[in-house]
């Protein structure tokens, strides 16, 4: 009994492991999320950011920039800060192309290598959002009480809506 019940028991553990990982990229609908994107299975009508085309996201992000650079008012004094966090926080310029290359490459891998992988993306990502966060605390060591209240406001609805800049709310 006891020599059986030890392959049982380790099946049944990865198994629940198994299913937890997938319900967890679970979106609502019952379509995958990986990253922020909403995959359908069977084709469909997809609004992905991942699927627009590079040029629109980035005059995209310009648009939204230049709003908040307006809203914010940013003085000559405080040019600087704002090109270093405006520049922050654009993608790198092959980022769909290296995604797509990523996700091929994953399937060659065998798991230690592939979790190796994830590794060292999650600190490649890591350095990104360092980047980002000290680029935003520069800038709002710049601002006046006014302008660190509207850029508060703008980052709290970023916030509510999990940074998305995708859907119905972005």
């Amino acid at each position: 009994m006891k020599s059986t019940f030890k392959p049982l028991l380790l099946a049944g553990l990865l198994a629940s492991v198994g299913l937890a990982a997938s319900a967890q990229g679970m979106g609502p609908g019952g379509g995958m999320q990986h990253e922020g994107m909403m995959h359908q299975g069977g084709g469909g009508a997809q609004h992905q950011m991942g699927a627009m085309d590079p040029a629109k996201m980035q005059a995209m992000m310009e648009r939204k920039h230049a709003a908040l650079k307006a809203k914010l008012k940013i003085t000559a004094d405080q040019e600087g800060a704002w090109t270093t966090f405006a520049n922050a926080m654009k993608p790198a310029p092959d980022a769909m192309k290296r995604r797509i290359e990523m996700r091929a490459e994953m399937d060659k891998l065998t798991t230690p290598e592939r979790i190796d992988k994830m590794r060292a993306l999650r600190t490649e990502r890591d350095a990104v959002m360092d980047k980002r966060a000290d680029a935003a605390k520069a800038l709002y060591a710049v601002l006046t009480p006014y302008q660190k209240g509207a850029f508060d406001a703008h980052a709290a609805r970023r916030h509510q809506r999990g940074g998305r800049h995708d859907g119905p709310r972005g």
